[in-house]
């Protein structure tokens, strides 16, 4: 049944092709639809409120902002075909290219970015990064409060938008080329609502590709957009993203040649895939951790934090579990992320300042100071913990990890139950605060350390756990606004040493992305973001 169903997907696909007009039909003929899994049902594919990387990927192929990455992900324009700062650094403009227009033909101007970034700053709007991307904006706290024309934002003409800063920003370069900041259509959320990104006809784009189809749990459909600036080197003319939650479903359609590339790959297809030359292991810049939620007793005391997490034996899960696909995590920030030398390391410098934080060679020791501290925070062996639960979903190693961590845990006299939701339930639950436990993990949006660091700060919608500390808190915000690259870098590697120390999370392994790629697809590229790139790609 699912062989058939995929089929018919595949059949839909180049019906919906073949109505567009004669030229699309020869080329779908050709091979230029493109079938994909990234990941089931998102939560959500509206720019101001997706906080995951498998809605992420869907939206910088439909959308495009002032800049973006390129293939060696250096910034470039993309909206904004040139852009300054003053002297001062607080003032940013942008110049948009010529004649640009949404994917309904009309005219995108600097206006509609005006909308877009108060939207994200608008409270009504709940946007996770609101805070992270625009705080150091001028008026965000004013706006963030209510009143979001005081954002410093403006079009002095339908080519020129200007951002005015409180304080300067040594990566808002990267803030721009964030997907959150994309321009949306006034005129489309105003007819449609809550529901404009589910429906083709309200989700007008300024990017590469136009929905054609949302079939929730199924497939969302992408078709080339032929309004977009750069729509020449836009190669396929669809993108089919296949929203299956099921690893073995995605195994088995790829096998049959029914997908070209998928992210969800059988944990224990795993090691019969090592050597194949289209089993694609990376790194990527993100790690692999277990959020408590401190607003809920007894996870608001930081010995319980603390033993819980000493209890993860944090080797054998990267090494054992994850076959050997993750790396151990030894402090919060890992490799990859730059410091303030050219070429440096951030997680390097913490090690040669402050030691790693976990020693992963020494679990039994580990084990041992846990049921110390289970037994100060006053439940000796365990007794009178109460049971609680761990959410996670059902893909990759999830339950295979809350499975151990259920084993790690009851060797400290506790009760664990895992509680397996889908995917978009995880992730609405985690930021409503619907959890006791939970899996988390964090794919670095731009190469600095406070794109991490800061997810802990009061007041940030990804702080899932509501983790709230002054001394972290001023630490991360000095970071911010510091024009001294060095003590930038110096302010993230102390606030990381308080936020471990309170164990505010429990780091448990760092990640590296595995995907199958079929051999004739070529021209994609996966960046250190958790991306895939496939709009320049062709099927030889």
């Amino acid at each position: 049944m699912k062989k058939l169903a995929l089929v018919a997907v595949s059949i839909a696909a180049a019906g919906l092709l073949a109505s567009c007009s004669g030229k699309s039909a020869k080329k779908a003929a050709n091979g230029s639809v493109l079938h994909v899994q990234i990941g089931p049902s998102p939560e959500t594919i509206d720019p101001a409120l997706n906080s995951a990387v498998d809605g992420g990927n869907m939206i910088l192929h439909a959308f495009e902002g002032l800049l973006k990455f390129d293939r060696n992900n250096a910034i470039v324009g993309g909206c904004a075909e040139s852009w300054e700062q003053s002297s001062d650094g607080l003032t940013w403009t942008f110049h948009l290219r010529d004649n640009l227009k949404w994917s309904d033909g009309t005219d995108l101007t600097a206006e509609d970015f005006v909308y877009a970034w108060k939207r994200v700053a608008d409270p009504a709007t709940a946007a996770p990064y609101g805070y992270d991307l625009l705080n150091m904006v001028r008026g965000f706290d004013e706006a963030s409060a209510g009143d979001i024309d005081k954002l410093a934002v403006s079009a002095p003409d339908a080519q020129t938008f200007v951002v005015e800063l409180s304080n300067p920003c040594i990566y808002f370069d990267k803030i721009a080329a964030f997907a959150t900041l994309v321009p949306v259509q006034k005129a489309a959320i105003d007819a449609a609502g809550d529901s404009w990104a589910t429906a083709p006809e309200s989700y007008v784009t300024s990017g590469p590709y136009y929905m054609t189809e949302f079939t929730d749990g199924a497939q969302i459909v992408f078709t080339k957009n032929p309004y977009y600036w750069d729509a020449e080197h836009i190669t396929f003319e669809q993108i089919v993203w296949h929203l299956i939650e099921d690893a073995n479903t995605s195994y088995t359609a790829y096998n049959q040649g029914e997908i070209q590339l998928i992210k969800d790959v059988p944990t224990e297809e795993i090691p019969s895939l090592k050597g194949n030359s289209e089993f694609y292991v990376e790194p990527i810049m993100g790690t692999y951790y277990v959020s408590f939620n401190t607003k809920r007793a007894p996870f608001n005391d930081n010995r319980v934090r603390e033993a819980l997490s000493l209890a993860i034996d944090r080797k054998y899960v990267a090494d054992v579990i994850m076959g050997g696909t993750y790396s151990p995590a030894k402090n919060f920030v890992g490799p990859g992320v730059s410091d303030a030398e050219a070429g440096s390391s951030f997680e390097a410098v913490t090690t040669e300042k402050y030691g790693d934080h976990f020693d992963v060679t020494n679990y039994e020791a580990d084990l041992a100071h846990a049921k110390e501290l289970l037994a100060q925070a006053g439940y000796p062996d365990g007794v009178g913990f109460p049971a609680f639960e761990y959410l996670t979903n059902d893909a990759g190693y999830h339950k295979s990890v809350a499975e151990y961590l259920q084993s790690a845990w009851a060797q400290l006299g506790l009760t664990m139950n895992v509680n397996i939701q889908e995917w978009k339930t995880v992730s609405a639950d985690r930021r409503s605060g619907n959890f006791d436990v939970a899996r988390n993990g964090w794919v670095y949006d731009w190469d600095d350390p406070s794109n991490m660091i800061n997810l802990l700060e009061t007041g940030n919608g990804n702080n899932d756990g509501k983790y709230s500390s002054k001394e972290f808190d001023n630490l991360v915000k000095l970071a911010r606004e510091t024009t001294d690259v060095r003590l930038h870098y110096d302010f993230l590697h102390q606030a990381e040493q308080v936020m471990l120390n309170d164990a505010a999370v429990a780091p448990i392994a760092y990640y590296n992305e595995f995907w199958l790629q079929k051999p004739n697809l070529k021209g994609t590229w996966h960046s250190p973001y958790g991306y895939w790139y496939v709009m320049y790609g062709t099927l030889e």
